[in-house]
């Protein structure tokens, strides 16, 4: 093998960062995938591949922008299914309600709740474990006051188009969301603000010495989360209809994602490109594991043993292990 070789390969990883091993997996996956079934790469069976994975690529971004700035979310999943439920609900009173209003209303109140979720932790000081995990309570337990929980109505056809429709006849709205979101949050991540979340998840102390305005960068991260998870709502509401149980269980897969794509939890260091293919990474091992057999209920399992295994590998000494490898006597190298 020639140097130069050798140097674009570094190249490669170096530009790749900690998102390098997920983009390996997703590749197999994907590739585990067509052995398992040759069809799997027809236009319209991969799209609606995509199309399920879309809520959960969403998520996983704006879990990202909480994560790396050194928080949590864990109420993304009760978003969805208060934005699922809150819809129907709309619909009921008001039926001829146009979809984008209602749309824009619960991308509002996602917002709200996570800025009610930003300002409880920033202001008051209250970890963002224990302000998520209270909100995640609170809104699943409203839900279910509200509806009894059996919700009633539907979702208009025009409202789903989002979720379950087509573009130009052949290409999945929800495509065209995942991608339009997923272009958004690189963007924001190499604007200066992105920049921001990174140094406050970094060393909040140097952040606020330097001059970023921590209290104001992680409250607009969780405003943005709680926006994400209401238009991961939409998409749900549209692909799977209505349910007191639709957004159940997103919180840990969209953490699980995250995790799984390099994100170091305290935040710091992290791709969002690398959390969105963890996301996806995650649908693609979820659909081999369907396609073999495997109970659905193992699903809780793997997220548990990914989570484990991702956060003990980046939280390992590799720099020890390799002093100890060169030098085992612990002298000097020879």
């Amino acid at each position: 093998m020639t140097t130069a070789t050798v140097t674009r390969g570094k190249r490669v990883v170096r530009a790749l960062g900690t998102g390098a091993p997920v983009y390996v997996l997703l590749a197999v996956l994907l590739a585990a995938l067509a052995l398992t079934d040759p069809g799997f790469y027809e236009p319209d069976r991969f799209l609606s591949f995509v199309k399920r994975a879309a809520p959960l690529v969403i998520l996983a971004a704006g879990q990202y922008l909480v994560i790396v700035c050194g928080e949590f979310d864990l109420s993304v999943g009760a978003i969805v299914t208060a934005g699922v439920v809150v819809a129907a609900e709309l619909y009921g009173s008001f039926p001829d309600a146009p979809w984008p209003l209602v749309t824009a209303v619960l991308l509002v109140a996602g917002g709200v709740a996570g800025l009610v979720n930003g300002l409880i932790t920033t202001a008051l000081r209250v970890p963002s474990f224990i302000t998520t995990l209270g909100m995640m309570l609170i809104l699943e337990g409203a839900v279910f006051f509200w509806t009894g929980g059996s919700p009633q109505g539907a979702l208009p056809a025009a409202f789903r188009q989002l979720g379950r429709g087509a573009a130009f006849g052949w290409l999945p709205s929800a495509v065209i969301v995942c991608l339009v979101a997923g272009a958004a949050a690189v963007l924001l991540m190499r604007s200066d603000f992105g920049r921001t979340l990174v140094a406050t998840g970094d060393s909040e102390r140097a952040a606020a010495l330097a001059g970023v305005r921590v209290a104001r960068s992680r409250t607009i991260a969780f405003i943005l989360s709680g926006t994400a998870a209401a238009l991961a709502a939409v998409l749900v509401g549209g692909f799977s209809g209505v349910s007191a149980q639709a957004g159940r269980g997103y919180e840990f897969e969209a953490i699980t994602a995250v995790v799984l794509g390099g994100v170091v939890l305290g935040g710091g260091r992290g791709s969002v490109v690398a959390a969105m293919a963890g996301a996806f990474s995650l649908q693609a091992l979820f659909t081999l594991l369907n396609l073999q057999g495997v109970s659905g209920a193992l699903e809780s399992t793997v997220q548990g043993c990914i989570v484990i295994a991702a956060v003990g590998l980046g939280a390992a000494d590799w720099s020890r292990l390799r002093r100890r490898r060169t030098n085992p006597s612990g002298g000097q190298p020879l």
